[in-house]
């Protein structure tokens, strides 16, 4: 049974301004991706948060990036089981077939994915200790990490550690792609740890001489 409807008319309008102004500016380079094809250089993960706008931070045209979105940028451990695994399988393409010269994960601020994990840890979420619970068994991948904030005063502090320590998981768990690994190893492929603040526009990176989250 069909249950879609047409869109709303306010995206309608914005697809038809859009349609006349940049793609109308910018027609021949959209053929030109269409009939060569993707060669973006680098592969974003990110958080589904609306207010993360990775092109915009970058200022990035179509063709640029390979974009993964998913809640609290998280990436699962390799796991070759045979079910569904959204985020390793767009690790595989943009890897093995696009061939990306860097990944990288981008945390952020006030992500209520992050919080979410917190809530649950601290006993005040049951509905996300819930086996159907598609948001709560995802953030299953964050809950060890609890304990390195869990005597950290709660509140913004507390859960900006762990959305930096969001970001650092999934740096560990990309290492345990066995394809991944081997480009890294060879130089082919560069790793980054970012995470931005939203209100104040700010970006850090993880630097592996100090071991922390710095301004770039």
């Amino acid at each position: 049974m069909h249950r879609a409807k047409p869109l709303p008319g306010y995206l309608i309008q914005r697809y038809h301004g859009w349609k006349a102004t940049s793609y109308a500016d910018n027609a021949s380079w959209y053929r030109r991706l269409a009939d060569e094809g993707q060669r973006p250089r680098a592969m974003v993960i990110s958080c589904c948060d609306s207010r993360v706008h990775v092109t915009s931070i970058f200022g990035a045209d179509q063709g640029e990036f390979f974009i993964h979105r998913n809640i609290a940028n998280l990436v699962p451990p390799y796991e070759p089981d045979g079910d569904h695994h959204g985020t390793s399988a767009a690790v595989e393409y943009a890897v093995r077939v696009l061939k990306v010269a860097h990944l990288i994960v981008l945390g952020h601020s006030n992500c209520g994915g992050v919080k979410g994990c917190i809530d649950m840890c601290q006993g005040k979420a049951p509905e996300m200790e819930a086996k159907d619970s598609f948001v709560g068994r995802w953030m299953d991948i964050l809950r060890p990490r609890y304990d390195d904030v869990a005597k950290l005063p709660e509140g913004v502090e507390q859960e900006r550690q762990l959305e930096k320590l969001a970001v650092m998981t999934s740096l560990d768990n990309l290492m345990t792609f066995p394809f991944l690994a081997e480009l890294v190893q060879n130089g082919q492929l560069t790793m980054h740890g970012l995470w931005t603040d939203i209100a104040e526009g700010g970006l850090e990176y993880f630097s592996a001489e100090t071991g922390q989250f710095q301004p770039v």
